[in-house]
Protein backbone atom coordinates (compact mmCIF):
# COMPACT_ATOMS: atom_id res chain seq x y z
CA UNK A 1 0.00 0.00 0.00
CA UNK A 2 0.80 3.49 -0.67
CA UNK A 3 0.35 7.08 0.35
CA UNK A 4 0.80 10.42 -1.70
CA UNK A 5 2.55 12.53 1.32
CA UNK A 6 3.85 15.66 0.49
CA UNK A 7 7.44 14.89 2.82
CA UNK A 8 8.04 18.61 2.75
CA UNK A 9 6.54 22.19 3.16
CA UNK A 10 6.50 23.61 -0.56
CA UNK A 11 8.29 26.71 -0.64
CA UNK A 12 5.79 29.96 -0.60
CA UNK A 13 6.33 31.29 -3.95
CA UNK A 14 4.86 34.96 -4.66
CA UNK A 15 2.91 34.98 -8.37
CA UNK A 16 3.89 38.30 -8.80
CA UNK A 17 7.56 37.84 -8.46
CA UNK A 18 7.91 33.79 -9.56
CA UNK A 19 5.86 34.38 -12.56
CA UNK A 20 2.96 31.79 -11.52
CA UNK A 21 -0.67 32.83 -11.49
CA UNK A 22 -3.39 30.52 -10.31
CA UNK A 23 -6.75 31.58 -10.98
CA UNK A 24 -10.30 29.67 -10.00
CA UNK A 25 -12.26 29.55 -12.92
CA UNK A 26 -15.88 29.33 -11.31
CA UNK A 27 -17.38 31.91 -9.26
CA UNK A 28 -19.83 29.49 -7.33
CA UNK A 29 -18.21 29.69 -3.14
CA UNK A 30 -18.17 25.96 -2.87
CA UNK A 31 -16.47 25.72 -6.12
CA UNK A 32 -13.92 28.34 -5.30
CA UNK A 33 -13.23 26.18 -2.27
CA UNK A 34 -10.83 23.65 -3.49
CA UNK A 35 -8.55 26.62 -5.10
CA UNK A 36 -8.56 28.32 -2.09
CA UNK A 37 -7.32 25.41 -0.19
CA UNK A 38 -3.96 25.12 -3.28
CA UNK A 39 -3.35 28.57 -2.99
CA UNK A 40 -2.81 28.47 0.87
CA UNK A 41 -0.79 25.14 0.15
CA UNK A 42 1.08 27.20 -1.75
CA UNK A 43 1.60 30.20 -0.45
CA UNK A 44 -0.24 31.53 -3.34
CA UNK A 45 -3.02 33.89 -3.36
CA UNK A 46 -5.09 33.34 -6.21
CA UNK A 47 -5.29 35.89 -9.25
CA UNK A 48 -8.00 38.95 -9.44
CA UNK A 49 -10.69 37.42 -12.27
CA UNK A 50 -14.30 38.01 -12.61
CA UNK A 51 -16.11 35.53 -13.96
CA UNK A 52 -19.90 35.91 -14.60
CA UNK A 53 -22.91 35.59 -16.49
CA UNK A 54 -24.75 38.27 -18.43
CA UNK A 55 -28.56 39.27 -18.68
CA UNK A 56 -28.60 37.01 -21.99
CA UNK A 57 -26.75 33.70 -20.41
CA UNK A 58 -23.23 34.74 -21.93
CA UNK A 59 -20.27 33.98 -19.90
CA UNK A 60 -17.92 37.02 -19.56
CA UNK A 61 -14.17 36.98 -17.88
CA UNK A 62 -12.40 39.61 -17.53
CA UNK A 63 -8.40 39.22 -15.79
CA UNK A 64 -8.10 42.19 -13.56
CA UNK A 65 -4.15 41.48 -13.69
CA UNK A 66 -1.08 40.88 -16.25
CA UNK A 67 -0.06 37.15 -17.13
CA UNK A 68 2.31 38.27 -20.32
CA UNK A 69 5.05 35.19 -20.13
CA UNK A 70 4.41 33.39 -16.76
CA UNK A 71 3.11 29.89 -16.19
CA UNK A 72 -0.43 29.78 -15.49
CA UNK A 73 -2.80 27.59 -13.82
CA UNK A 74 -6.98 27.94 -13.75
CA UNK A 75 -8.79 25.99 -11.42
CA UNK A 76 -12.02 24.32 -12.43
CA UNK A 77 -14.55 22.16 -10.66
CA UNK A 78 -17.83 21.10 -12.32
CA UNK A 79 -20.79 22.51 -10.49
CA UNK A 80 -24.36 21.47 -11.76
CA UNK A 81 -24.65 23.78 -14.24
CA UNK A 82 -21.58 21.47 -16.52
CA UNK A 83 -21.98 23.52 -20.05
CA UNK A 84 -21.15 26.68 -18.31
CA UNK A 85 -18.27 25.73 -16.12
CA UNK A 86 -17.01 24.19 -19.23
CA UNK A 87 -17.54 27.88 -21.12
CA UNK A 88 -15.88 29.89 -18.20
CA UNK A 89 -12.92 27.35 -18.41
CA UNK A 90 -12.57 28.06 -22.38
CA UNK A 91 -12.99 31.67 -22.18
CA UNK A 92 -10.42 31.72 -19.88
CA UNK A 93 -7.87 29.69 -21.48
CA UNK A 94 -8.75 31.39 -24.52
CA UNK A 95 -8.33 35.20 -22.53
CA UNK A 96 -4.94 33.83 -21.03
CA UNK A 97 -3.36 32.59 -24.43
CA UNK A 98 -4.36 36.26 -25.92
CA UNK A 99 -2.39 37.70 -23.14
CA UNK A 100 0.25 36.06 -24.21
CA UNK A 101 0.82 33.90 -20.63
CA UNK A 102 3.55 31.63 -21.43
CA UNK A 103 1.74 28.10 -20.42
CA UNK A 104 -1.89 27.77 -19.89
CA UNK A 105 -2.52 24.49 -17.14
CA UNK A 106 -5.97 23.47 -16.81
CA UNK A 107 -6.61 21.81 -13.69
CA UNK A 108 -9.97 19.59 -13.86
CA UNK A 109 -9.97 17.33 -10.72
CA UNK A 110 -13.39 15.62 -12.67
CA UNK A 111 -12.95 15.72 -16.65
CA UNK A 112 -16.79 16.70 -17.81
CA UNK A 113 -18.17 14.36 -20.20
CA UNK A 114 -15.82 11.48 -19.29
CA UNK A 115 -18.90 8.87 -19.63
CA UNK A 116 -18.99 9.69 -23.51
CA UNK A 117 -16.39 8.36 -24.50
CA UNK A 118 -17.10 5.37 -26.17
CA UNK A 119 -18.96 5.48 -29.37
CA UNK A 120 -23.36 4.92 -29.14
CA UNK A 121 -26.12 4.16 -31.69
CA UNK A 122 -25.61 7.20 -34.20
CA UNK A 123 -23.91 9.02 -31.21
CA UNK A 124 -20.27 10.47 -30.79
CA UNK A 125 -17.64 10.78 -28.94
CA UNK A 126 -18.44 13.85 -26.88
CA UNK A 127 -15.47 13.31 -24.36
CA UNK A 128 -12.63 13.89 -27.89
CA UNK A 129 -14.53 17.03 -28.82
CA UNK A 130 -14.33 18.48 -25.39
CA UNK A 131 -10.33 17.34 -25.30
CA UNK A 132 -9.89 19.55 -28.98
CA UNK A 133 -12.04 22.18 -27.98
CA UNK A 134 -9.35 23.12 -24.88
CA UNK A 135 -6.47 22.02 -27.08
CA UNK A 136 -8.08 24.45 -29.84
CA UNK A 137 -8.35 27.39 -27.23
CA UNK A 138 -4.83 26.71 -25.79
CA UNK A 139 -4.24 24.95 -23.25
CA UNK A 140 -1.17 23.39 -22.66
CA UNK A 141 -0.90 20.60 -20.17
CA UNK A 142 -3.77 19.23 -18.26
CA UNK A 143 -4.05 17.78 -14.79
CA UNK A 144 -7.09 15.88 -13.87
CA UNK A 145 -7.81 12.82 -11.83
CA UNK A 146 -9.39 9.07 -11.76
CA UNK A 147 -10.24 9.63 -15.40
CA UNK A 148 -13.68 7.23 -16.45
CA UNK A 149 -11.36 5.77 -18.52
CA UNK A 150 -7.45 6.07 -18.86
CA UNK A 151 -7.76 6.28 -23.29
CA UNK A 152 -9.34 9.77 -22.51
CA UNK A 153 -5.70 10.55 -22.23
CA UNK A 154 -5.18 10.13 -26.19
CA UNK A 155 -7.66 12.36 -27.35
CA UNK A 156 -5.58 14.97 -26.25
CA UNK A 157 -2.38 16.43 -28.26
CA UNK A 158 -0.84 18.22 -24.78
CA UNK A 159 0.52 16.32 -22.35
CA UNK A 160 -2.24 15.04 -19.39
CA UNK A 161 -1.34 14.00 -15.79
CA UNK A 162 -4.70 11.94 -14.47
CA UNK A 163 -3.81 11.58 -10.31
CA UNK A 164 -4.99 9.31 -8.50
CA UNK A 165 -7.05 9.46 -5.61
CA UNK A 166 -7.13 6.14 -4.08
CA UNK A 167 -4.39 6.80 -1.80
CA UNK A 168 -7.06 9.39 0.47
CA UNK A 169 -9.50 7.01 -0.15
CA UNK A 170 -6.93 3.73 1.52
CA UNK A 171 -5.81 5.81 4.53
CA UNK A 172 -9.90 6.70 5.23
CA UNK A 173 -10.57 3.12 5.15
CA UNK A 174 -7.58 2.28 7.44
CA UNK A 175 -7.99 5.64 10.06
CA UNK A 176 -12.11 5.50 10.26
CA UNK A 177 -12.81 2.13 9.83
CA UNK A 178 -11.43 0.49 13.06
CA UNK A 179 -12.23 -2.82 11.94
CA UNK A 180 -11.39 -2.79 8.65
CA UNK A 181 -9.85 -5.81 8.59
CA UNK A 182 -12.77 -7.74 9.02
CA UNK A 183 -14.01 -5.98 5.23
CA UNK A 184 -14.37 -7.10 1.91
CA UNK A 185 -13.78 -4.69 -1.36
CA UNK A 186 -16.97 -5.33 -3.53
CA UNK A 187 -16.97 -4.55 -7.17
CA UNK A 188 -20.76 -3.96 -7.58
CA UNK A 189 -20.53 -5.10 -11.57
CA UNK A 190 -17.53 -7.27 -13.28
CA UNK A 191 -16.47 -4.01 -14.73
CA UNK A 192 -15.29 -2.21 -11.77
CA UNK A 193 -13.77 -6.11 -10.90
CA UNK A 194 -10.22 -4.13 -11.18
CA UNK A 195 -10.44 -1.09 -9.25
CA UNK A 196 -11.64 -3.31 -6.50
CA UNK A 197 -8.38 -6.15 -6.91
CA UNK A 198 -6.47 -2.85 -6.90
CA UNK A 199 -7.96 -1.79 -3.49
CA UNK A 200 -8.04 -5.40 -2.15
CA UNK A 201 -4.59 -6.06 -2.84
CA UNK A 202 -3.13 -3.22 -1.32
CA UNK A 203 -5.44 -3.43 2.37
CA UNK A 204 -4.64 -7.26 2.00
CA UNK A 205 -8.21 -8.03 2.16
CA UNK A 206 -10.49 -10.67 0.27
CA UNK A 207 -12.55 -9.01 -2.91
CA UNK A 208 -16.40 -10.30 -3.95
CA UNK A 209 -17.99 -9.13 -7.58
CA UNK A 210 -21.79 -8.70 -7.86
CA UNK A 211 -23.30 -10.37 -11.01
CA UNK A 212 -26.14 -10.19 -12.73
CA UNK A 213 -27.61 -6.60 -12.37
CA UNK A 214 -29.30 -5.25 -14.56
CA UNK A 215 -28.49 -4.09 -17.83
CA UNK A 216 -26.43 -0.56 -17.82
CA UNK A 217 -25.80 2.10 -20.44
CA UNK A 218 -21.87 0.79 -20.13
CA UNK A 219 -23.15 -2.32 -21.70
CA UNK A 220 -22.29 -3.82 -25.48
CA UNK A 221 -25.96 -3.63 -26.76
CA UNK A 222 -25.65 -0.09 -26.65
CA UNK A 223 -22.54 -0.01 -29.04
CA UNK A 224 -21.92 1.33 -32.14
CA UNK A 225 -20.84 -1.91 -33.35
CA UNK A 226 -24.24 -2.96 -33.51
CA UNK A 227 -24.87 -0.62 -36.26
CA UNK A 228 -24.65 -3.01 -39.67
CA UNK A 229 -27.80 -4.42 -40.62
CA UNK A 230 -28.76 -7.25 -39.06
CA UNK A 231 -30.79 -8.80 -41.83
CA UNK A 232 -29.69 -11.08 -45.08
CA UNK A 233 -28.92 -8.24 -47.88
CA UNK A 234 -28.22 -8.54 -51.55
CA UNK A 235 -26.17 -6.49 -53.87
CA UNK A 236 -26.21 -5.64 -57.42
CA UNK A 237 -23.64 -8.72 -58.89
CA UNK A 238 -22.93 -9.95 -55.60
CA UNK A 239 -23.56 -12.98 -54.41
CA UNK A 240 -26.15 -12.98 -51.69
CA UNK A 241 -24.46 -12.41 -48.00
CA UNK A 242 -25.51 -13.84 -45.07
CA UNK A 243 -24.33 -11.97 -41.38
CA UNK A 244 -24.24 -13.91 -38.62
CA UNK A 245 -25.95 -13.13 -35.75
CA UNK A 246 -25.09 -13.20 -32.16
CA UNK A 247 -27.06 -14.45 -29.72
CA UNK A 248 -28.92 -12.34 -27.34
CA UNK A 249 -27.59 -11.70 -24.10
CA UNK A 250 -29.66 -12.82 -21.25
CA UNK A 251 -28.75 -11.27 -17.85
CA UNK A 252 -28.60 -14.13 -15.05
CA UNK A 253 -30.11 -13.93 -11.24
CA UNK A 254 -28.11 -11.65 -9.17
CA UNK A 255 -25.25 -13.44 -7.59
CA UNK A 256 -22.91 -12.42 -5.15
CA UNK A 257 -19.18 -13.92 -6.10
CA UNK A 258 -17.47 -14.50 -2.42
CA UNK A 259 -18.22 -14.18 1.02
CA UNK A 260 -19.66 -11.17 2.63
CA UNK A 261 -21.75 -13.05 5.77
CA UNK A 262 -20.78 -10.84 8.78
CA UNK A 263 -18.05 -8.20 7.39
CA UNK A 264 -17.83 -4.94 6.37
CA UNK A 265 -18.78 -4.36 2.30
CA UNK A 266 -16.46 -1.54 0.65
CA UNK A 267 -17.79 -1.11 -2.53
CA UNK A 268 -15.59 1.12 -4.94
CA UNK A 269 -16.16 2.76 -7.81
CA UNK A 270 -14.64 5.75 -9.97
CA UNK A 271 -18.28 8.40 -10.10
CA UNK A 272 -21.25 8.05 -7.88
CA UNK A 273 -23.73 9.77 -9.77
CA UNK A 274 -27.28 7.68 -10.25
CA UNK A 275 -27.03 5.53 -7.29
CA UNK A 276 -30.41 3.42 -7.82
CA UNK A 277 -27.37 0.61 -8.63
CA UNK A 278 -25.18 1.37 -5.46
CA UNK A 279 -28.87 1.22 -3.50
CA UNK A 280 -29.80 -2.37 -4.97
CA UNK A 281 -26.18 -3.36 -4.59
CA UNK A 282 -26.62 -2.73 -0.91
CA UNK A 283 -29.48 -4.58 -0.80
CA UNK A 284 -27.81 -7.77 -2.47
CA UNK A 285 -25.48 -7.60 0.52
CA UNK A 286 -27.55 -7.25 3.54
CA UNK A 287 -29.57 -10.17 2.58
CA UNK A 288 -26.09 -12.04 1.92
CA UNK A 289 -25.09 -11.27 5.27
CA UNK A 290 -23.26 -8.23 5.53
CA UNK A 291 -23.54 -5.90 8.95
CA UNK A 292 -22.02 -2.77 7.81
CA UNK A 293 -21.86 -1.26 4.40
CA UNK A 294 -19.79 1.68 2.72
CA UNK A 295 -19.60 3.26 -0.98
CA UNK A 296 -16.67 4.85 -1.99
CA UNK A 297 -15.48 7.24 -5.04
CA UNK A 298 -13.73 9.46 -6.15
CA UNK A 299 -16.04 11.92 -7.73
CA UNK A 300 -19.27 12.42 -6.11
CA UNK A 301 -22.04 13.98 -8.72
CA UNK A 302 -24.49 12.85 -6.63
CA UNK A 303 -27.10 14.28 -9.11
CA UNK A 304 -31.33 14.46 -8.44
CA UNK A 305 -32.55 12.92 -5.76
CA UNK A 306 -29.26 10.93 -5.07
CA UNK A 307 -29.42 12.12 -1.10
CA UNK A 308 -33.00 11.05 -0.38
CA UNK A 309 -31.96 7.49 -2.08
CA UNK A 310 -28.53 7.21 -0.09
CA UNK A 311 -30.78 8.19 3.44
CA UNK A 312 -33.45 5.80 2.77
CA UNK A 313 -31.04 2.74 1.63
CA UNK A 314 -28.84 0.25 3.42
CA UNK A 315 -25.83 1.89 2.52
CA UNK A 316 -24.12 3.52 6.03
CA UNK A 317 -21.80 5.76 4.63
CA UNK A 318 -20.67 7.61 1.02
CA UNK A 319 -17.22 8.43 1.03
CA UNK A 320 -16.28 10.94 -2.22
CA UNK A 321 -13.04 13.43 -2.55
CA UNK A 322 -13.92 16.89 -3.11
CA UNK A 323 -13.12 16.98 -6.78
CA UNK A 324 -16.64 17.99 -7.34
CA UNK A 325 -18.18 20.85 -4.58
CA UNK A 326 -21.43 18.15 -3.30
CA UNK A 327 -22.38 20.98 0.22
CA UNK A 328 -26.24 20.77 -0.96
CA UNK A 329 -26.07 17.39 -1.19
CA UNK A 330 -24.35 16.49 2.60
CA UNK A 331 -27.03 19.07 3.76
CA UNK A 332 -29.29 16.82 2.77
CA UNK A 333 -28.25 12.90 3.60
CA UNK A 334 -26.09 12.98 6.65
CA UNK A 335 -24.10 9.50 5.43
CA UNK A 336 -22.00 11.54 2.90
CA UNK A 337 -18.89 12.26 4.05
CA UNK A 338 -15.81 14.00 2.12
CA UNK A 339 -12.09 13.26 1.77
CA UNK A 340 -10.26 16.19 0.79
CA UNK A 341 -7.22 15.75 -2.29
CA UNK A 342 -6.17 19.38 -2.70
CA UNK A 343 -2.72 18.24 -1.68
CA UNK A 344 -2.06 16.34 -4.47
CA UNK A 345 -3.38 18.86 -6.55
CA UNK A 346 -0.92 21.61 -4.95
CA UNK A 347 2.26 19.00 -5.56
CA UNK A 348 1.28 18.13 -9.04
CA UNK A 349 1.44 22.25 -9.48
CA UNK A 350 4.54 22.74 -7.73
CA UNK A 351 6.49 20.15 -9.42
CA UNK A 352 5.12 21.36 -13.02
CA UNK A 353 6.15 24.97 -12.24
CA UNK A 354 9.31 23.80 -10.38
CA UNK A 355 10.28 21.44 -13.18
CA UNK A 356 10.28 18.64 -11.29
CA UNK A 357 9.22 14.99 -12.08
CA UNK A 358 5.91 13.90 -11.43
CA UNK A 359 6.50 10.12 -10.77
CA UNK A 360 6.51 10.38 -6.96
CA UNK A 361 3.09 11.29 -7.39
CA UNK A 362 2.48 7.88 -9.62
CA UNK A 363 4.54 5.60 -7.42
CA UNK A 364 3.36 2.01 -6.98
CA UNK A 365 0.41 2.82 -9.89
CA UNK A 366 -0.03 -0.19 -12.38
CA UNK A 367 -1.54 -0.13 -15.72
CA UNK A 368 -4.38 -1.59 -13.94
CA UNK A 369 -5.14 1.10 -11.53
Amino acid sequence: MYCVMIGRSPPVMNHTEGGLVIFSANSHPSSREISKRIGERLGVELGKVQVYQEDNRETRVQIQESVRGKDVFIVQTVSKDVNSTIMELLIMVYACRTSCARSITGVVPYFPYSKQCKMRKRGSIVSKLLASMMCKAGLTHLITMDLHQKEIQGFFNIPVDNLRASPFLLQYIQEEIPDYRNAVIVAKSPASAKRAQSFAERLRLGIAVIHGEAQDAESDLVDGRHSPPTVKTTGGIHLRLEIPLLIPKEKPPITVVGDVGGRIAIIVDDIIDDVVSFVAAAETLKERGAYKIFVMATHGILSSDAPKLIEESAIDKVVVTNTIPHEHQKLQCDKIQTVDISIILSEAIRRIYQGESMSYLFRHIGLED
